[in-house]
């Protein structure tokens, strides 16, 4: 599937990689990749993203991207639900964070007395998460599904906002839904190209 990445598509890829690797965590998630794309320049997902404000309201992107791992990848959604279940996550986060340290509940982060490798072999190779794997999966089938012949950083970003969770959540509260994506790189929601 990678052979039909165009090179922004890759450069996301690499890009989630480098941002995990920055982070300290075991596996690149959806959460790396879209940073990756809101680093990205000059390619039809950054065009997206600048068109409907993302880029500028980056901080605000970073910051709900992190309260969800301290929530332990749990959506907003997730979490009002269990409160209907008399569940308080705010409650459960902060115990945890009392016995293990301020973003326990964020996982994969690596343990610092091993040289910062964390025991993923002498490569240093981070595997990509179930959930970022059904992404790029995904991206494939936008790509296909289009007829387009090769996978761009805008199917990536097609298949993160059309995903459930966290992700897909703080893009929609930042104005980036599969619509309005839909609208800016195709106009009025037709299915054809530009």
């Amino acid at each position: 599937m990678f052979e039909r990445f165009t090179k922004d598509a890759r450069a996301v890829v690499k890009g989630a990689v480098e941002h995990a690797e920055g982070e300290g965590a075991e596996s690149v998630d959806d959460g790396h990749m879209l940073l990756a794309l809101l680093d990205r320049e000059a390619s039809r997902a950054s065009f997206a993203l600048a068109s409907l404000g993302a880029t500028r309201r980056r901080d605000s992107i970073e910051g709900a991207l992190g309260e969800a791992r301290r929530r332990g990848g749990l959506s907003q959604a997730d979490t009002q639900a269990l409160a209907e279940l008399g569940i308080d996550v705010s409650e459960i986060v902060s115990r945890v964070e009392e016995t293990h340290g301020v973003g326990a509940l964020a996982g994969g982060r690596t343990g610092g007395g091993r040289g910062g490798r964390s025991g993923r072999g002498w490569s240093g190779h981070r595997p990509f998460t179930r959930e970022a794997k059904d992404t790029l999966a995904r991206s494939l089938r936008i790509a296909t599904a289009r007829r387009d012949r090769h996978i761009g950083d805008e199917h990536i970003l097609f298949a993160l906002t059309a995903r459930p969770g966290p992700v897909g959540e703080v893009l929609a509260d930042h104005g980036v839904t599969h619509e309005s994506v839909e609208r800016v790189l195709y106009g009025g929601g037709a299915a054809g190209r530009v």
